[in-house]
């Protein structure tokens, strides 16, 4: 990419890198045979939904504005799944959707009754009590868990009108992960499995990944798929359609330091923009920067929010920083637009996309009229 075409600050989707990630995840859904969908939680940059339907023709939503998003823009009902539905907005979920998810019985026995003669196929999310998520933040399968049925809840036979069981415990994990996901779905709501049609595997799958053995991945599948025939299997992940796929371009607007502590301030910010930075947490690659190296300049990052902690670090960089450097902060298309806010009104990055033709293409401005609205 020419960064200097691009403005400041901006997230720049990388169409090339894109559409590998997209080739791939058909491939593997094509081999193994099996359904994978597109869950808007990690990814909804819907001016790019007309590529993706290139590949992935489906999607899941968690909401009833990502439901609407799943069939206005990606053009088909969406897989929803809602940790707890509303008297007022499952109306509206039931026709956006053909897949319905329910977090609890209680939901079900709610909700399931309007859903009878509206060829809807209705499933419940399970809670195996297993994860090997170690953040407690993204692991769905910690003690006492809010999200799906655990197997004591449930009797011999599943309540009339369930077609299908959701699992989700994975985030960011591999197939070998996977294959033990399924032993454990196996030893604990394996019994149901001939009384339902399809079984959702949820995200997590990080297949798009260089370490990630897509090979396994394939044969866990068929060998599940081969024992268990009639169940079509889906798979959602979110971080594989963009993994590696953009960046959040930023510029230095000033350098402070205290306590020999140099802080490079930019036109972004980790609370708003990068919000994983500081929940997971996780620390980003700079393109051109490595880790703190003694002898070197070093610098942390410090965000344009007046939140103490607004900041990460330590960088260092082969010469000093002075304003009006860019910083390219690496892999920042999954779950960062997804989550950002506009906290102190900061300036909110652009969006655009470097495409295949090697331009760029400036998709969405932010300014005054965005913060503003998001008031009263």
């Amino acid at each position: 990419m020419d960064y200097s075409r691009i403005p400041s600050p901006c997230y720049v989707l990388d169409e090339r890198a894109f559409r590998r990630n997209l080739s791939l995840i058909k491939s593997v859904a094509d081999r193994a045979e099996v359904e994978i969908i597109l869950a808007f939680k990690a990814f909804a940059m819907w001016s790019v939904f007309p590529i993706v339907r290139e590949y992935v023709k489906s999607s899941t939503a968690s909401s009833l504005a990502e439901a609407r998003l799943a069939f206005e823009e990606m053009g088909s009902p969406a897989h929803t799944y809602g940790p707890a539905y509303t008297d007022a907005e499952f109306p509206e979920i039931m026709k956006l959707s053909s897949y319905i998810t329910f977090n609890s019985l209680t939901q079900f026995e709610k909700f399931y009754p309007q859903t009878i003669g509206k060829n809807k196929s209705c499933g419940l999310r399970v809670n195996p009590e297993f994860s090997v998520v170690e953040t407690d933040l993204y692991n769905p399968g910690m003690p006492g868990s809010r999200l799906g049925v655990v197997a004591d809840l449930l009797g011999e036979k599943l309540p009339e009108g369930i077609e299908g069981l959701h699992v989700h415990t994975l985030c960011e994990n591999n197939s070998y992960d996977l294959e033990k996901l399924l032993e454990v779905m196996e030893t604990k709501f394996g019994k149901y499995f001939s009384q339902i049609k399809w079984l959702n595997l949820g995200g997590g799958h990080l297949m798009t990944h260089a370490d990630y053995d897509v090979e396994h991945l394939i044969a866990v599948l068929k060998k599940f798929k081969a024992k268990y025939p009639h169940l079509h299997v889906i798979l959602e992940p979110g971080s594989a359609f963009a993994w590696q796929t953009g960046v959040l371009l930023s510029t230095v607007l000033d350098v402070v330091e205290n306590r020999d502590i140099k802080t490079a301030m930019l036109d972004v910010s980790f609370s708003c923009h990068m919000p994983d930075c500081l929940e997971m947490p996780y620390k980003p690659k700079i393109t051109g920067a490595t880790d703190a190296v003694e002898g070197k300049p070093t610098y942390r990052m410090g965000g344009n929010s007046c939140l103490s902690g607004d900041y990460y670090g330590d960088w260092s960089f082969d010469r000093e920083l002075k304003v009006g450097d860019r910083i390219i902060f690496e892999d920042m298309i999954h779950y960062t637009m997804v989550k950002t806010t506009m906290f102190n009104g900061v300036s909110h990055p652009s969006i655009g996309i470097w495409t295949k033709e090697n331009e760029f293409k400036l998709i969405r401005r932010f300014g005054y009229e965005d913060y503003k609205n998001r008031m009263s």
